[in-house]
């Protein structure tokens, strides 16, 4: 029998939580393999090419680099760390054959890391774990071990996957050790156990050519880019091949470019082997999860599924009285063409286009997916209006389900009564409490998506920042009843004009404001989270009257509370079921769906 392996090929992904160093470990492994030259300036994290991904430390989509160690040339895939981007997990999890799992010296693996964990042994990935951070003042190696076997038997792993390499690294100083305080003094174990613990691709140049598209890219200079893993076959430049899509097989298409990963470069070849990943451009209409195969005898490849969509916003055109002074692109065209863009590379987002024309509902996996696909778009120039997020629910047997997620919460123990209590009236109930007798426990509970809805910020507030939480999609249930929300009204302002610090100061015992003084507003605009239940309509813009006992000067002394200054996820979170945020590029404002207090029914909410 002939081997079908590509020995000068190793395939693996790098799976870690947020912050654990995985981006900067990508860094040392590509100066240490060659890829940049002695004296060339590299930016830190090379992999964060997403501002908002540089902005929040995380990694969002998936991307790929290659470098070379000795004869083998290793191609490494990043994924995300976040279940929210569950989407990019499972198409990176299918380029490769094997993982590092990086796991930070102190924190231990955390629960985000369980999400991709659990992915990976599902496709019986062999892992290779990684100590990073072992220079932490706090680190607990040999625990930290620990709870990676007590993660990989929580998750069912098999007595090989159990069996994994470790390795000590200092990702910062690009240095790995086999064993602690050996003499290593570079990467070198870490390559070696890649090439000697990821099996090489199996993959035959001689079979019908199978090329799985799992990811999209976009070139100003030659279009849609289509990435992928080469399974099986050759692929040469001036041939034809067929398309394989969802409904049908599309012959005769040729490629205007075909690309290999050499670095952070895509390098252009007349000509591509099985087992390499690989990129393709001048394919129209591609899309995730087609084949592109043989002109003569098409084989399509098992089709990509993702975890579905569990939240829903709206996206609106923007009608607000200030619409158009701040944005680039206003109309419903840019908006549809925008999100449908978007579509094209992120699968675990859909579009539904609804009867009226200037609305879009839009579903994801979560408030933080729809909150960095709201910041990009806003930064990129876009202005619009977006809704409360609500939940996806399906109906089987006459039942209304929704979706249900595992809520994983890690707080010091003072914290367990106010959080349990907030995660009850969630309607979660617990399912597990672990304390190690370290100050910290961890708790876990099945909760309705929608009780996770405005959560976060009431969560880091009752652990004052201490607490970290992370959820993991965990099915459907019967539909479990109310939920309380947002338990005050707002603030409203009748009239348009200029916040001024006289109207502001009478608000001071009414609640609290969320715009700063000499801000424009427009009749509509939440302005303020009141103190009670029910929404307040104030003048806002009111002057103090002069008389000829007083100068306008008088009170310019008076000391005003600052405004609460709040984040695109805070208002989305803050928000409730009658309300819009407006976002432009400048600004993010907060107003009521239906501006004018005459057409509204003004009863109080609670």
């Amino acid at each position: 029998m002939t081997d079908l392996q590509k020995h000068n090929i190793r395939n693996v992904a790098i799976i870690a939580h947020v912050d654990h160093g995985k981006t900067t470990l990508i860094d040392g492994m590509l100066k240490q393999g060659g890829t940049f030259r002695k004296n060339q300036q590299v930016a830190e994290r090379v992999m964060d090419s997403m501002d908002l991904e540089r902005e929040r430390g995380i990694t969002i989509m998936a991307k790929n680099t290659a470098l070379r160690y000795g004869d083998v040339k290793i191609n490494i895939v990043d994924t995300p760390g976040h279940a929210d981007f569950g989407g990019e997990v499972e198409r990176s999890l299918n380029l490769v054959d094997g993982a590092l799992l990086l796991v930070d010296a102190s924190e231990g693996p955390l629960p985000q890391t369980r999400f991709v964990v659990k992915k990976a042994l599902a496709k019986e990935l062999p892992i290779i774990v990684i100590i990073n951070k072992i220079d932490r003042s706090d680190s607990r190696i040999a625990e930290v071990i620990n709870e990676v076997y007590d993660l990989f038997i929580d998750l069912d792993a098999t007595e090989e996957q159990i069996e994994f390499p470790v390795l000590y690294t200092n990702a910062k100083t690009g240095v790995a050790h086999r064993k602690q305080g050996d003499t290593s003094a570079d990467l070198q174990p870490l390559f070696e156990t890649i090439i000697s613990h990821v099996p090489a691709p199996r993959a035959d140049d001689n079979a019908v050519p199978q090329l799985l598209i799992t990811n999209l890219d976009y070139d100003p200079y030659v279009g849609q880019v289509a990435l992928g893993r080469l399974t099986n076959g050759i692929l040469e430049m001036n041939r034809s091949y067929s398309l394989c899509g969802l409904e049908k097989v599309t012959p005769g298409i040729k490629f205007s470019a075909l690309y290999t990963f050499e670095g952070l470069e895509k390098l252009q070849v007349d000509r591509v082997e099985a087992g390499d990943i690989i990129a393709v451009s001048g394919v129209d209409r591609v899309v995730i999860g087609d084949t592109i195969s043989s002109l003569e005898q098409p084989i399509p490849l098992p089709r990509i599924y993702i975890d579905e969509p569990t939240v829903s916003m709206t996206f609106y055109v923007n009608n607000s009285p200030m619409a158009g002074t701040e944005g680039k692109f206003l109309t419903s065209r840019h908006l549809k063409d925008r999100l449908e863009r978007e579509t094209l590379w992120n699968v675990a987002l859909k579009i539904k286009l609804l009867a009226q024309k200037n609305m879009f509902e839009v579903c994801g996996r979560g408030e933080l997916q729809m909150a960095v696909l709201i910041e990009t778009m806003r930064r990129e120039g876009y202005e619009f209006m977006v809704s409360k997020p609500q939940v996806i629910t399906k109906e089987e047997k006459g039942q209304v389900l929704e979706p249900t997620e595992r809520l994983l919460i890690d707080i010091p123990e003072e914290f367990i009564g106010i959080i349990t209590e907030t995660v009850s009236r969630r309607k979660g109930r617990m399912t597990n409490l672990i304390n190690k007798g370290s100050g910290h426990t961890n708790l876990e509970f099945i909760i309705p998506s929608r009780g996770l809805i405005g959560f976060r910020n009431h969560f880091l507030t009752d652990t004052k920042g201490a607490g970290i939480m992370n959820t993991l999609f965990e099915g459907y249930e019967p539909w479990f009843g109310p939920i309380p929300q947002r338990a005050n009204g707002t603030l409203v302002a009748d009239r348009g004009g200029r916040v001024t610090p006289y109207a502001s100061l009478a608000m001071e015992d009414r609640g609290e404001l969320l715009i700063e003084i000499g801000s424009d507003v427009y009749e509509g605009m939440v302005i303020g989270e009141r103190n009670k239940p029910g929404d307040l309509y104030v003048n806002i813009t009111k002057e103090k009257h002069l008389t000829n006992m007083r100068a306008s000067s008088s009170d310019a002394t008076v000391t005003l509370r600052p405004p609460r200054r709040m984040s695109l996820d805070q208002c989305i979170e803050f928000i409730a079921e009658d309300e819009l945020i407006e976002v432009t590029p400048e600004s993010i404002r907060l107003c009521k769906m239906e501006l004018d207090k005459s057409k509204r029914h003004s009863k109080p909410k609670g």
